[in-house]
């Protein structure tokens, strides 16, 4: 079970990611902050695994904040919430050493998304974000090529409608793993559902080799 703290002063926003995030398996939130020095506070006496940051909190920068937080939790997972999409602040917050970036400006599953990637030690940074990186460098490769070994795997049995439990069995894996494995693939593929995994693999003629 991973433990995470929530640190924004808007108490609707606190309650909405709470709410999704507790709809998750592994995670759980253990303290809600309106303040910088509330999750300072929080995080020293704590120590929770993850932290998901809005930058702009009374009290405090939310970018010095990050340097702060790590100081009382070296080891904790940072995720920033913005309403900021633009430079310098998403490269000064990776700087400094969070480990995600999403803009409120999309969907809110896309935190449970970073939060399940940045739990496997990858960068996660919000579809939005990601879509003008590569509109800049002209265009990329196909996403699947972005998945591992194993999130391939997962990929294709999600593709076929298999679910979690089944995945793990047929894997050799927990069903943990695989809930895991499944947010970087949607992450990775900015897919929001299997049926868009589905539609993927149909295009690429893939389902045919399961026939």
């Amino acid at each position: 079970m991973y433990s995470i703290v929530l640190i924004d002063d808007h108490a609707i926003v606190r309650e909405g990611f709470k709410r999704l995030i507790e709809l998750e398996s592994g995670i759980e939130v253990v303290a809600e902050c309106a303040s910088a020095e509330e999750g300072l506070e929080a995080v020293a006496r704590l120590r929770p695994d993850l932290i998901a940051l809005d930058l702009s909190m009374p009290g405090g920068s939310g970018l010095s904040m990050i340097e702060r937080l790590l100081d009382c939790a070296p080891q904790c997972q940072i995720v920033v919430l913005s309403m900021h999409d633009s430079e310098p602040y998403i490269s000064e917050a990776l700087r400094r050493g969070a480990s995600g970036y999403v803009t409120k400006g999309v969907a809110p599953e896309e935190l449970v998304a970073g939060l399940r990637t940045v739990m496997q030690g990858e960068r996660y940074l919000s579809s939005d974000l990601r879509q003008r990186e590569q509109d800049r460098m002209g265009g990329a490769p196909d996403p699947l090529q972005r998945l591992t070994a194993r999130e391939r795997d997962v990929f294709m049995l999600l593709a076929v409608g298999h679910s979690p439990k089944r995945i793990a069995s047929e894997l050799g894996i927990g069903q943990k793993t695989v809930y895991i494995h499944r947010a970087s693939v949607m992450s990775k593929l900015m897919a929001g559902s299997e049926l868009d995994l589905y539609r993927m693999a149909m295009e690429r003629g893939l389902l045919n080799s399961l026939s």
